[in-house]
């Protein structure tokens, strides 16, 4: 399934338009969005739904502050998430800050998530496409979010060249992990 911004209304279809293949790292903070970030509230980013799950709203929110690289912002919402999809929020945050030891710690708390399974699959489907991806993203049957976090330290360190391939599996689990928060956020 291709990521539609369109698909989560007009809010935030506005925010997601621009598609960004964020750095590894913090990145810039794209400050030409933040005043729309600053006022985007539950009510007004699902403007029009009913949210059944305020822990899924709150991910949607952490999840637009992260895709504009305002790291800060979206860790204070994450870590009020008590939730493993919460969890999973704050570890992506502090993989990307990057604090890896914090990440791993992160996806401790999130155990097995439900989107796993997809992830993984989508991660096989880049790493086949791409030369000189590491075996474990080929052959792995289920996704391993230490190894990932790892690969990701090593392609910011310059240990691995992976860089470009990490961005893509990064950006194609926000996406997961967006729509993931989404459906639950208004019961889909």
């Amino acid at each position: 399934m291709a990521f539609d911004a369109k698909t989560y209304g007009d809010v935030f279809g506005e925010l997601f338009a621009e598609k960004r293949l964020n750095p590894l790292d913090g990145g810039v903070e794209n400050s030409a969005v933040e005043g729309k970030l600053k006022a985007l509230t539950v009510n007004t980013a699902f403007a029009g739904k009913k949210v059944v799950d305020e822990d899924m709203a709150q991910a949607c929110i952490s999840g637009a502050w992260l895709y504009h690289n305002f790291l800060d912002a979206s860790h204070t919402i994450s870590q009020g998430i008590k939730t493993n999809t919460g969890s999973f929020w704050h570890g992506i945050m502090h993989r990307r800050e990057p604090d890896f030891s914090n990440s791993k710690y992160w996806f401790r708390n999130v155990g097995e998530h439900p989107l796993f399974e997809a992830l993984n699959k989508e991660a096989q489907k880049i790493a086949k496409d791409a030369s000189g991806a590491p075996d474990f993203l080929v052959s792995q049957t289920s996704w391993d979010p230490y190894e990932f976090v790892d690969l990701c330290a090593d392609a910011l360190s310059g240990k691995s060249s992976a860089d470009a391939l990490c961005r893509e599996i990064q950006q194609r689990e926000w996406e997961l992990l967006f729509d993931f928060s989404y459906r639950h956020a208004i019961g889909a």
